[in-house]
């Protein structure tokens, strides 16, 4: 209960306000204000943020979980990777495709979470321009390397591609080549992934992201054996979070992932980039049989006669999902082709499947968003139309 003499105080300032209405009408603005800020702080950064339902694949997603990870959409209608995994002020991207205008979806999208400019860790697993091509970027958009400080670059240890065209001009990978070295110029350390698990010039196998998170570079022969096939010189990378594991492998083929079976003790997976966009040629039972995966995102546009007509061909492949049927349904794809034409000329446009995907785990467990959808390929429309899931796979 108030005191004679507050009351007496709280009369006199009503009073005064009376006299002086313009002051009155400030403070009952300043309250209104207070009021309304408060609010919104609730709805966008503890309402929203916390329920994916109301903000599929924004950054909610990524702050409020203790560790994120990223499949992202490239802006064009081609396969080609880019990953971002964040845990808490630590960024990792692995590689930068399809082509070099997809800097323009990119760079933004990595902005949102990437707020102090700094990616801590960026892994380009092979030389393909579906890998590395927006880590250069184009005249108008500028290219993630001269985007971003990055703090450490590890890439791979052996390329058959050329810094030069036939008519001696800079070729994307030498263009590459152009823009990693000026980034290591500005002080980024660079290392191989062969460097990185035989510990040489300052490189380690192993990086701790935060506390019980790190990121370990594994070994596989093609680090220093000469390939036919550029695919096998892949970066492969493992996760670590606690007891869950997350397994990245580029565009790894089959004799690379019984080397890197073979060379590693692989363990159970919550979740595994799923080998070269959905190939055949890929996501083998020599290396599923090890990892046991729970979830498989793959960043393709699914149906794109991009490298083929032969619709067995056609990423995500039939072979691949009745490998990869044996572990799980949780199979989620970003993009989709549409309008395509096979004839005279392959052609096609794009959409989203899943769009962005968001892989959110928290000590509360493991969710996937997409920024279109969350529905399983199985369970999609294009699914339906042109492949069947195995009566032996998960249900």
């Amino acid at each position: 209960m108030a005191s004679k003499k507050q009351k007496k105080a709280a009369a006199e300032a009503e009073k005064e306000l009376k006299k002086h209405p313009k002051i009155l009408i400030a403070v009952i603005a300043f309250v209104l204000i207070l009021a309304i800020a408060a609010g919104a702080y609730w709805y966008f950064f503890i309402y929203k943020k916390d329920d994916p339902e109301k903000n599929p694949g924004g950054a909610g997603d990524i702050v409020s979980g203790e560790l994120s990870i990223h499949f992202l959409e490239l802006g064009n209608k081609y396969a080609g990777d880019c990953t971002l995994i964040k845990t808490g002020n630590t960024e990792v991207l692995i590689d930068a495709g399809s082509r070099q205008n997809s800097a323009e979806a990119i760079v933004p999208y990595i902005q949102q979470y990437c707020t102090d400019g700094v990616l801590e860790y960026v892994i380009a697993t092979h030389a393909h321009q579906d890998h590395i091509a927006a880590f250069v970027g184009t005249t108008s958009a500028k290219g993630v390397f001269e985007s971003f400080e990055c703090g450490t670059i590890i890439d791979f240890p052996r390329t058959n591609q050329s810094e030069t065209t036939g008519s001696g001009g800079r070729s994307l990978y030498g263009k590459y080549v152009d823009a990693l070295s000026a980034e290591v110029g500005a002080g980024a350390k660079h290392y191989t992934a062969l460097e990185c698990v035989n510990g040489e010039n300052g490189a380690k196998k192993s990086y701790a992201l935060g506390e019980g998170m790190e990121m370990t570079i594994l070994y596989q022969k093609f680090y220093e054996t000469k390939s036919s096939d550029e695919n096998n010189y892949s970066v492969c990378m493992l996760l670590t979070r606690g007891n869950d594991r997350f397994l990245f492998t580029g565009d790894l083929e089959k004799e690379g992932e019984e080397s890197l079976a073979e060379s590693n003790d692989l363990p159970h997976c919550k979740l595994f980039k799923g080998g070269h966009h959905g190939s055949r040629t890929s996501s083998n039972d020599v290396l599923l049989s090890e990892i046991t995966p729970e979830n498989v995102c793959i960043c393709c546009c699914a149906g794109a006669p991009e490298y083929s007509t032969d619709p067995a061909a056609i990423f995500p492949t039939q072979e691949m999902i009745d490998r990869v049927a044996r572990y799980t349904k949780n199979i989620y794809v970003t993009s989709l082709a549409t309008d395509v034409v096979y004839e005279p000329k392959a052609s096609w446009n794009y959409t989203s499947m899943n769009g962005n995907i968001v892989v959110t785990v928290t000590a509360e467990g493991l969710t996937v968003t997409g920024s279109n959808n969350s529905t399983v390929l199985k369970d999609t429309e294009w699914f339906r139309a042109n492949r069947t899931w195995p009566s032996y796979g998960v249900q």
